[in-house]
């Protein structure tokens, strides 16, 4: 299992902070397109994604166990 934490629009979106995918060996953008198929989510081609609390790329090769920090980005003043 892959634990997705989403914060701000993606938490409000999903109405719900945390979910978890099965799968293994997929990378960071298969995930990605795994969760906008799964659950519509829209934006996460512009999110920042942290790998078990370390910044990633979409290349990056998830295990299972992993947690995975998709963080929109924020705007205000």
């Amino acid at each position: 299992m892959i634990n997705v934490l989403l914060f701000a629009q993606l938490k409000d979106e999903l109405g719900k902070e945390t979910v978890s995918i099965e799968g293994n060996e997929m990378s960071v953008a298969q995930l990605k397109a795994k969760m906008k198929m799964d659950f519509q989510l829209e934006g996460l081609e512009t999110v920042m994604t942290a790998v078990n609390e370390e910044f990633a790329d979409d290349d990056t090769i998830l295990s299972d166990g992993d947690t995975v920090a998709f963080i929109p980005p924020v705007s205000g003043g």
